[in-house]
């Protein structure tokens, strides 16, 4: 019995160790939006993962960091008015997204080093740890990648390198929050009837987190900022303007802006229908706790996301929204993993 408890420690130190994780990568995730909507994320021009991590210091550097921001294509074309007290203020948030990124590293890697000498995590799982170190450096590769599509020519990074370097986030943090949870709760009971549709619900919801990357990417919610109607049209002209015709769903700014209406839409009405039909039947209380909050946080995702294009996309709102869908995604998880595991 000793033994157990003892196990059983080892197992909840770790996921506290994998939520302080996830806490960290769900900062990142915001400051990375907070980043982008203050058009921050293209004033570093170079990557250093190693020196990076210090910043200009004394007149001469600072100079020299914004001489070479004054090469890149944003500079020439967006902020050619810019003096060294302005480069400043952008250049502080993307040195801070790109220092905390690093910090996870550390925080993550000198644990599990950490776990893994002492047993607490055992052999055959420590692949899934070394898989999360993997897809953390990728996410810092993924993420200089980003950088460098706006570094030439045009000074807006591509819709696509950021809805995958906004993708790989969540991937990463659903991941561990995951494996966190089966630490949590180890047991495995018969899944339940509802397993598959709210692995179902779960995946419709990150298909519109994709589409939301889309939006961000191409500055979509810029345009026709009225709801429910798209101006004075419920379906806008010019939606399939571009050929090929499959294109529209990923580079039309009208046509993006108006599949995550109805994705948002289509996922918040799915929502409230599982919650209503889920109420009636006699779950667990954690599944119970689960499915309101899954309600509550769609709630609050939908009036975000509402709010954020009536007002013409503000920094808080929109840094709230996308924070919101990172949430609702953990919700969903957490529900999916106690169906699953029948509790």
């Amino acid at each position: 019995m000793a033994n157990l408890i003892h196990i059983d420690q080892r197992r909840t130190t770790v996921a506290k160790w994998l939520f302080f994780c996830c806490a960290m990568v769900f900062s990142m995730v915001i400051l990375g939006g907070v980043t982008r909507l203050t058009g921050s994320g293209l004033s570093m021009v170079d990557w250093r993962p190693i020196m990076g991590i210090i910043p200009p210091i004394g007149i001469d550097q600072w100079q020299l960091t914004f001489e070479m921001y004054k090469q890149s294509p944003e500079f020439i074309v967006k902020n050619y008015n810019m003096d060294l007290e302005g480069f400043k203020g952008i250049f502080w948030l993307e040195y801070l997204h790109r220092v905390l990124g690093r910090l996870i590293g550390i925080v993550f890697f000198v644990p599990m080093l950490y776990f893994m000498i002492r047993g607490y995590i055992q052999k055959y799982e420590i692949p899934k740890y070394l898989l999360m170190l993997i897809l953390g450096g990728m996410q810092g590769l993924l993420g200089w990648y980003m950088v460098q599509s706006g570094l030439v020519n045009n000074p807006a990074v591509s819709q696509y390198r950021l809805t995958a370097h906004l993708s790989s986030a969540f991937l990463i943090y659903g991941f561990m929050f995951w494996v966190a949870l089966s630490l949590i709760y180890p047991d495995r009971e018969k899944p339940s009837k509802w397993s598959k549709i709210t692995f179902g619900l779960t995946m419709l919801i990150v298909l519109t987190i994709i589409s939301g990357g889309f939006v961000a990417g191409l500055k979509a919610g810029k345009v026709f900022n009225t709801y429910p109607m798209m101006g004075n049209y419920w379906v806008p002209p010019g939606i399939f303007s571009l050929e090929p015709f499959w294109i529209n769903f990923f580079e039309n700014i009208v046509t993006v802006q108006l599949v995550h209406r109805i994705l948002t839409a289509i996922t918040f009405a799915t929502i409230i229908v599982y919650w209503l039909r889920l109420r009636k039947v006699d779950t667990s209380i954690r599944v119970k706790k689960g499915t309101n909050a899954i309600l509550h946080t769609a709630t609050l995702q939908f009036v975000l996301g509402v709010t954020t294009l009536i007002f013409y996309v503000p920094i808080s709102l929109a840094a709230a929204h996308q924070a919101t869908a990172l949430l609702l995604l953990t919700v969903a998880l957490y529900l999916c993993h106690a169906h699953a595991r029948g509790q």
